[in-house]
């Protein structure tokens, strides 16, 4: 059940055309090539894939795209959040018919509920199919926050609860889980300048966000983390974090979005409330960008 849960899995920007329709045809060529550069797995559409904007059929479409692109060589992952239990549940179950092999189940849009009834939310979700679920704890995003204490009470009750995203930025959450749940769960660091600590404290996957872009760099910074080759692991960490940083701050879907145009692997379009960066902001980020890239390091095959 807890397989699919490991290495670097991509949660996917959302590509749209100039009239901000879903742009199919670049999704699909944006998952073989994150496939092809190592990615264990495809995520989408959460946060970073704006999913907050996207129709159920449009939702519905993209796993259909991402699904039908990678066949079997990785598995494709649905994120499911809504403003219902019953809308998430019915997203949940087509998702499942559609062949995705697992969920990311995000607590509820908008209403910050308290414990008894996020556990409610999320057994609801979780007992709709029998995929493997993965449990998003994003406390600074969404307001609500699982405690260790609440992720080992759901690992004993629910049995398709594989894994956990933490993304509370706090690194020993990842120490305070492993302490509660031992192996029954997978832990995936969900905050990409957290990777290195939170794989040296016990986590075994990385759902990434600057991976959309760069994928190559993001599987070689696992590859060398993992097995703690550290003097390795922090050489490219150190050029890669200007980067990483991107990953956590309000308009991250921008500028990885941004990222992703410099590197020839997108555009850089989002949906509305969200707009393009402009002016000095723009300058600022693009700085940054066209820095990290002139010095861009030359991978060598791992010894």
């Amino acid at each position: 059940m807890s397989s699919i849960w490991k290495g670097v899995m991509p949660a996917i920007t959302t590509c749209f055309r100039e009239d901000l329709t879903v742009d199919h045809e670049f999704i699909a060529r944006h998952c073989r090539w994150l496939v092809d550069q190592g990615c264990t797995g495809i995520v989408t559409p959460g946060s970073l894939g704006e999913g907050t904007t996207l129709t159920g059929d449009e939702k519905t479409e993209l796993w259909k795209t991402c699904v039908h692109s990678v066949g079997n060589r990785v598995p494709v992952v649905a994120a499911i959040s809504a403003l219902s239990t019953a809308e998430a549940v019915a997203l949940a179950g087509q998702a499942a018919r559609l062949g995705c092999q697992g969920l990311m189940v995000l607590p509820p849009y908008v209403y910050r509920g308290d414990w008894r009834e996020m556990k409610s939310y999320l057994l609801a979700v979780m007992n709709a199919t029998p995929l493997s679920c993965m449990l998003y704890n994003n406390p600074v995003a969404y307001g609500t926050d699982f405690l260790p204490e609440h992720i080992e009470e759901l690992a004993h009750e629910q049995g398709n609860l594989s894994a956990v995203k933490e993304s509370s930025t706090d690194v020993r959450r990842v120490t305070a889980i492993r302490a509660r749940v031992a192996e029954r769960l997978q832990i995936l660091v969900g905050v990409d300048d957290a990777i290195v600590e939170g794989l040296g404290m016990g986590a075994v996957g990385w759902i990434a966000g600057l991976a959309n872009a760069l994928p190559q760099e993001s599987v070689r910074l696992f590859e060398l983390a993992f097995p703690h080759q550290h003097d390795e692991a922090l050489a490219l960490y150190r050029w890669f974090l200007p980067l990483l940083r991107m990953d956590t701050v309000p308009k991250f879907v921008q500028l990885i979005k941004l990222v992703q145009q410099e590197v020839g692997m997108g555009n850089a379009r989002v949906r509305p409330p969200r707009l393009e960066l402009v002016g000095s902001e723009l300058e600022e980020a693009l700085g940054t960008i066209r820095r990290a890239l002139k010095s861009r390091p030359t991978l060598q095959p791992i010894s």
